[in-house]
């Protein structure tokens, strides 16, 4: 019930996230119809359409990929015609026949102030319902997480519509009062046709955008500073006060010890006790270790999983911490919870220990026993342990490095029992793609390759899941990419069948990263990489040379690219030499 609230009140948060931008021309040309038979039915529309769709995204496979795809196109259209309709009232008249029953004599009715239609209204929703694309922020990707770990279900359908829903509420209550706005300037103005018209102006603005992929490339940039910190409070506060009931006993114990020895106490709140660690296929660095037998010792628990660009980024602070803090009574655990099938291999997974210089114990979490365990949901995912066997903090994704180690800092103290003063943080050598990301001009996100999770792919030939199929991509646009040559498409990766085989990307981020494998034979695969048709040379990533050429020899993720100047909007472009090469996701930085 609280993962409910939660995402309803993260869809409230919406109406004021930049994510919302392009849906918001088409909500407010209803402003002025009647509720009930005109604004209501498009909201409710829009609800169940969002829901139904990113069920389908959730559930995977490429009918559902094609069938979104095909219904984004035919919205675009049908609001392109809506917006035109708002212009002008000669080109309303026009518009007949079929189109009619599809929404422009909505738009007319619309323009000339009649009483709104409940079917074009509907009309309108679910054509705002598949243009939707919401910030993923931690409560959507919470859910969408779930639903890839344990498959899309009824419940994944209904916390998406609680997210919709939320978001239908804030933009009702804006819709009403910008009808009140319309209303009075209609009056005392008397320029309702060019309000009419200034809708239809910011309907076509909005249509154009979503057509030209700025729905998801400059807002995909706006979207840092959007509402995913609101969600992360929410998130927290709801996690907090559904801690198992003796939590509070807990706390006035603690509070009594404090009275009795007056020693020095974290006022960090307590979150819940130590899950079990029971589960792990293997343990790494270390025997299997359990609550009990690390109580009086400050623990950090990490999830992560090897190929995860986020993950790599975190591993250089996680292990400095292990290192700097190990003789004052830290204990740091790193959980592997594998997102794709080759990071289950423990062969794999040792490998990356070495190569990361992970000295800390690592629990092999296969089953996700240990991730179920913590009810976690995010990679990387960072929960802090005080001696007492409490979880005191808990901190998600990437970032607040500081802050993060303040914590440490406080509960070592609080284990002490006196407080120390510490004002130097760890300061990692981060080289490679273990770098922080550039966000100033990042407008590329993590883009999946197989086609249950795959976005944005314009191969005019359509995706051919799970056989070799030929494909030729022309000239992609922002965040677009597409396949050439003969390739096998799968659930998790793309195979390239014969030499010559190459993927294609238009993308503006300082550095690109793909996990890429050499397949099932094994054996190394050279690539040539170029960057708007020329070798790389000064921006050319860690893992291959100036002329751009590299090998893939293992499975994980590769760096291709970091620009050396100002990040710019780039094509990038790998042909792979020989064929059996694997691809899984491009990340961005």
């Amino acid at each position: 019930m609280i993962l409910f609230v939660v995402a309803y009140l993260a869809g409230v948060l919406t109406i004021v996230s930049p994510c919302i931008l392009p849906v918001l021309p088409f909500v407010f040309a209803r402003a002025g119809q009647p509720f009930s038979t005109s604004i209501l039915p498009m909201l409710l529309a829009k609800i169940v359409t969002f829901a139904g769709i990113a069920s389908l995204a959730a559930l995977g496979g490429n009918w559902a990929v094609q069938a979104n795809a095909f219904g984004r196109y035919a919205a675009i259209a049908l609001l392109a015609v809506f917006g035109v309709t708002l212009l002008s009232t000669r080109a309303a008249a026009f518009v007949t026949g079929p189109l009619v029953a599809l929404g422009n004599r909505l738009s007319r009715k619309a323009a000339t102030g009649e009483k709104g239609s409940v079917g074009g209204a509907i009309l309108l929703g679910v054509a705002t319902g598949l243009l939707w694309a919401p910030c993923a922020g931690p409560v959507l990707g919470l859910v969408l997480t779930g639903a890839a770990l344990n498959g899309a279900n009824v419940q994944t359908t209904l916390l998406l519509g609680a997210y919709a829903a939320g978001a239908a509420t804030s933009l009702a209550f804006a819709v009403l009062a910008g009808a009140r706005v319309f209303a009075a300037m209609k009056r005392f103005l008397g320029i309702g046709d060019r309000i009419r018209q200034g809708l239809g102006v910011a309907v076509l603005a909005g249509v154009a955008a979503i057509a030209l992929g700025l729905d998801t490339g400059l807002l995909a940039q706006l979207s840092y500073a959007s509402t995913s910190g609101f969600e992360q409070s929410i998130l927290d506060r709801l996690r907090a006060n559904a801690a198992p009931a003796d939590v509070s006993s807990t706390r006035m114990t603690l509070a009594a010890k404090d009275t009795r020895q007056a020693a020095y106490r974290s006022d960090l709140p307590v979150e819940g006790p130590f899950p079990s660690l029971d589960g792990a296929v293997q343990w790494l660095n270390s025997k299997p270790l359990t609550p009990a037998e690390l109580r009086g010792k400050v623990v950090l628990v990490d999830f992560w999983t090897y190929s995860c660009i986020n993950c790599i980024r975190t591993v250089p602070y996680v292990r400095a911490w292990a290192e700097k803090y190990r003789d004052q009574g830290l204990v740091v655990i790193g959980v592997h919870a594998p997102e794709f099938a080759f990071e289950k291999q423990i062969g794999n997974v040792e490998k990356a220990v070495r190569d990361f210089k992970i000295t800390y114990p690592v629990a092999i979490d296969n089953n996700f026993a240990i991730w179920r365990a913590f009810s976690n949901s995010y990679w990387p995912a960072h929960y802090f342990i005080d001696a007492e066997g409490q979880i005191r903090y808990t901190h998600f994704g990437e970032g607040d490095y500081e802050g993060s180690e303040r914590v440490i800092q406080d509960l070592l103290a609080e284990a002490a029992g006196k407080r120390k003063v510490e004002n130097n943080f760890v300061k990692p050598d981060a080289k490679g793609a273990e770098a922080s990301p550039d966000l100033s001009r990042l407008a590329s996100g993590e883009t999946y390759v197989g086609y249950e999770r795959a976005a944005n792919f314009v191969s005019p030939e359509g995706v051919s899941a799970d056989s070799a199929n030929r494909y030729t991509i022309d000239s992609p646009r922002l965040n677009e990419w597409g396949l050439t040559g003969n390739w096998t498409v799968g659930a998790e990766q793309a195979r390239v069948n014969e030499a010559g085989g190459g993927i294609t990307y238009r993308f503006r981020a300082r550095d690109l990263h793909l996990v890429l494998g050499p397949g099932a034979g094994g054996r190394p695969i050279p690539f040539q990489v170029t960057v708007d048709g020329a070798a790389p040379a000064a921006d050319r990533g860690s893992d291959i040379d100036a002329s751009g050429r590299g090998t893939v020899t293992e499975t994980r993720l590769y760096q291709l690219v970091r620009q050396s100047g100002a990040a710019r909007e780039r094509t990038f472009e790998i042909r792979f030499l020989e064929p059996g090469a694997e691809a899984f996701v491009f990340t961005f930085g």
